[in-house]
């Protein structure tokens, strides 16, 4: 269900996605509004789905994680037992950042985030343990051109 948005609503998803650690009186301010309005509409778009969680942004080269892939996993498995043992297996690697199940030649990709390409090598050792995959393809991000989390309102 989409929700209906006025131009005060996008200044303030837009102000928030910047960053969502601002007062609320800096977002008013940036928005060109007062306080209360603005936090009358935070607390709307909030119980209305728009805005989740909060989270902080964290530099994964600063913390070691150094090397991006790109895993493009073809399987001939397509029942739920397989899936949910799939997503299971996903959801329990702290590695995956994003997977998502595509249309097309390639069943799933995964972005996942180690140290080196040793690391990605234990990651996918015990993927393959875990699950029947029929080719899985790995490839490495030799630079991020461009990463946001915020959405185009």
């Amino acid at each position: 269900m989409n929700v209906q948005l006025d131009a005060l609503d996008r200044k303030i998803l837009r102000a928030v996605q910047r960053d969502a650690g601002q007062s609320l009186d800096d977002i008013a301010k940036t928005v060109g509004s007062s306080k209360t309005p603005v936090w009358n509409r935070m607390r709307k778009l909030r119980e209305a789905g728009v805005i989740g969680q909060q989270t902080v942004l964290l530099d994964p080269e600063k913390l070691g994680l150094e090397a991006c892939f790109f895993v493009l996993i073809r399987t001939s498995e397509h029942d739920a037992q397989w899936q949910n043992r799939f997503l299971e297996t996903l959801r329990a690697r702290p590695e995956v950042l994003e997977a998502h199940r595509l249309a097309g030649d390639i069943d799933y990709i995964l972005k996942v985030r180690v140290a080196n390409a040793r690391a990605y090598d234990s990651f996918y050792q015990a993927l393959i343990a875990q699950v029947k995959i029929h080719n899985v393809t790995a490839l490495l991000s030799m630079e991020e051109l461009k990463s946001t989390t915020e959405l185009p309102v």
